[in-house]
């Protein structure tokens, strides 16, 4: 099955629109001023290069933002914002505008004030300072970090009208870091030994601590211990100075402000892996221990927040996979609520636990479209409907809804989140 307009039918159609533009404008004899006078941006000079010390976006795009949902959280002390993925392209998300989620607020803490603690069942135990870090080896990865309740709130159907709202727990950037291996190392910890049943525990340095346990094969395979995202210094809201990256697991156990790492016999069962960040099955029973971020996909344009607004012709609908277990292979997209299937055309192959960019190059006919996509990764799986997720899972749950989304969009462009079965 064809995936779009070839690019001879596409310029063919985008010639005859500005034919009939210009003829438009013809007969109406009036010149468009764009072109026939001189625009002010023209006609002086613009702001010197010491204008903007830190460059920040231009005020034509400052709608561009985080968001959060009011009622979606008692206070915004211990609250979640939403990146605004419906506005973005390519994958990396600009650190100004990823989801930040707290549970006691944003600290602020110095790199001349940082501490990290190794202890627990290791030869030596160990506190670094920030400047310690800086002194090994360090390597950059790319990795998405994804809220476990990202797309919570839609277990029981359709609630939050847009991408940003539904989906926009996530984000995806380059990490600069030492691997956690190379830390435990540093304090004895033989990697090469016997280390079956061992886990580590670590905790924030905010009120909060947000301690979560992690089993030692996670530990050592690709865990990072992260100063640096998209080449410059963390955010105060993302952990400055230093975090911990869990690549694939929900985005709760990526600690923020990591201050210890405890090397253990076992998991500590804390509050955020019993009480909270389990999964509540149907028949009320908790499942715990659901670290990896299931395949995931999700349609950005056309969606509520980026509705067609060109009218009929060539369009490009455009979105984002991933998958905590391995790399995105293939992305299909349906126009019709899941009836037809095209495949859709990654921007470059899946990364291993990273943002992949999906477009599928089609004609838009001004006729309703039912937009859904479906992700399939590395290992095989494929993302399932909502209705396959809640056979099994019912509708109690809150985390790790990876079920296909999908929007309706109307004859005037406009889309709205919507359920098919």
């Amino acid at each position: 099955m064809s995936n779009g307009p070839s690019r001879r039918t596409f310029l063919r159609g985008a010639a005859a629109g500005t034919a009939l533009l210009a003829g438009t404008a013809a007969r109406a004899q009036t010149p468009d001023p764009l072109i026939t006078e001189v625009q002010p941006w023209a006609s002086g000079f613009g702001d010197p290069v010491d204008a903007h010390p830190y460059g920040m976006p231009i005020r034509f795009e400052d709608d561009v933002v985080r968001r959060n949902v009011e009622w979606l959280t008692a206070d915004t002390i211990s609250s979640i914002n939403f990146t605004p993925i419906h506005a973005l392209d390519g994958t990396i998300t600009p650190q100004g505008c990823a989801f930040e989620r707290h549970h006691s607020g944003a600290i602020e803490l110095s790199k001349a004030d940082y501490r990290l603690m190794i202890n627990g069942l290791v030869d030596r135990p160990l506190v670094f300072t920030y400047a310690d870090l800086e002194r090994f080896p360090r390597e950059n990865h790319v990795y998405f970090c994804e809220c476990a309740a990202n797309s919570g709130m839609e277990w029981a159907g359709a609630q939050l009208n847009g991408a940003q709202f539904t989906h926009g727990m996530i984000h995806n950037m380059e990490y600069t870091g030492v691997p956690l291996r190379t830390l435990l190392e540093e304090a004895g910890l033989d990697t090469a030994g016997d280390l079956s049943g061992k886990w580590v525990y670590v905790e924030g340095a905010d009120a909060s601590s947000n301690g979560r346990s992690i089993p030692m094969e996670k530990a050592l395979d690709d865990c990072l211990i992260a100063f640096k995202a998209n080449g410059e210094a963390l955010r105060k809201e993302h952990g400055y100075p230093v975090r911990l990256v869990v690549p694939g697991w929900e985005g709760n156990m990526w600690i923020k402000w990591i201050r210890r790492i405890e090397v253990t016999d076992g998991p500590m069962e804390s509050r955020e892996e019993t009480s909270k960040y389990t999964d509540v099955m149907k028949d009320g029973s908790a499942r715990k221990w659901t670290w990896a971020m299931d395949a995931k996909s999700v349609v950005t344009s056309p969606s509520p927040q980026a509705p067609i607004t060109h009218g009929k012709g060539p369009l490009v609908i455009s979105g984002l996979a991933w998958s905590g277990r391995g790399a995105i292979t293939r992305v299909d997209v349906s126009k019709d609520g899941g009836k037809t299937w095209q495949t859709a055309r990654l921007a470059k192959p899946g990364e291993k636990m990273a943002l992949t960019r999906f477009y599928l190059d089609t004609e838009w006919d001004g006729e309703q479209m039912l937009l859904q996509s479906r992700a399939m990764d590395d290992t095989g799986y494929v993302q399932p409907t909502k209705d396959q997720l809640r056979e099994v899972r019912g509708l109690n749950s809150v985390y790790h809804n990876n079920g296909i989304q999908t929007w309706l969009v109307n004859a005037s462009g406009e889309a709205e989140n919507v359920e098919v079965s």
